[in-house]
């Protein structure tokens, strides 16, 4: 029963943080900074510390789901398994595979920023398809809490 509450609170853990960096921290950081490039840092910081925490929630609910379920069905079991890698892959490409390009473009940008560079356009498809994976992420969180 203990590890059952304690597979629910890095669950809810997991999803509260996703929606409380992506769709409050965020938002309100470029809603109130007049500095963008700050409030882009300071909304990478917060993305990489979303990251790492998820990456932390995926293991310890990779390992909750094999030592906190004995009496799943396999069929449960496998579904919750599958959200898990789901939200976990989204994290993986994400930061590691599209938020090192954008770092590149920005760093590449100059003075003006990336918003006043040659690479506006790819930095925002890059950053409309991280959107995207995050969103789905976001999904993901959702159906996870209602599963347990």
């Amino acid at each position: 029963m203990l590890l059952a509450r304690v597979r629910l609170l890095v669950a809810v853990a997991w999803a509260g943080s996703l929606w409380t960096v992506g769709y409050l921290v965020a938002p309100t950081l470029f809603a109130t900074l007049s500095d963008r490039a700050l409030a882009g840092t300071l909304a990478g910081a917060m993305f990489h510390a979303e990251a790492m925490l998820s990456l932390a929630c995926a293991l310890a609910l990779l390992v909750l789901l094999k030592f906190a379920t004995p009496d799943w069905t396999p069929a449960r079991r496998r579904t919750m398994l599958a959200l898990v890698a789901a939200m976990a892959l989204c994290t993986v490409v994400s930061h590691f595979g599209l938020q090192p390009m954008m770092a590149e473009l920005r760093a590449a940008a100059g003075p003006g920023g990336v918003m006043e560079s040659a690479a506006r356009s790819r930095f925002g498809m890059l950053h409309g398809i991280s959107s995207v994976i995050y969103l789905v992420q976001s999904f993901l969180a959702g159906w996870l809490i209602l599963k347990q």
